[in-house]
């Protein structure tokens, strides 16, 4: 789901029991960069989460008809605050299932192994 394609992308076909099917594949690179956030103050993690919520809505923008999108959302705010209501609860079942992890490490139910 990217707005342009680039030289890694590419396509494949691949015979099924009901006919071809076609994939887009992508080659990444073997060195990828990895954000530090944890040690991103305030202000800049805001910035950064904007930044990746622009790239995310262009990238799926770019996977449907936007007009119809648009037309289907309409110019309420109810659409926006039914994304933000379960962007602030899937953040909280987060909080909760890394709570439960740390007590599952910190109880020997599971090892855990940090880079």
């Amino acid at each position: 789901m990217q707005p342009a394609s680039d030289m890694f992308l590419g396509w494949v076909t691949v015979k099924g029991p009901v006919g071809h099917t076609q994939y887009y594949v992508r080659q990444l690179r073997d060195i990828k960069i990895k954000p530090v956030v944890e040690t991103y103050d305030p202000d800049f993690l805001c910035v950064y989460g904007k930044a990746c919520g622009r790239v995310l809505a262009r990238a799926h923008a770019k996977t449907g008809d936007q007009c119809t999108i648009s037309g289907y959302v309409g110019m309420s705010e109810e659409f926006d605050e039914a994304m933000a209501k379960f962007a602030l609860a899937y953040a909280d079942q987060t909080e909760r299932d890394y709570a439960a992890l740390k007590t599952a490490v910190k109880n020997g139910k599971i090892q855990a192994y940090r880079e």
